[in-house]
């Protein structure tokens, strides 16, 4: 029975990878936006 515990603990960890990957493409996708928006300005003055 103990062995049937150890697969959720494994989904968990993967999910926490999916979490900490899903903040870096957003974190990353915020930050391009920024620099892109950033430079239209900037070309535009």
């Amino acid at each position: 029975m103990a062995v049937k515990r150890k697969p959720p603990a494994l989904q968990q960890k993967k999910e926490e990878i999916n979490r900490k990957a899903a903040l870096w493409i957003g974190g990353s996708l915020a930050l391009f936006i920024l620099v892109v928006s950033a430079l239209i300005v900037w070309a535009q003055l």
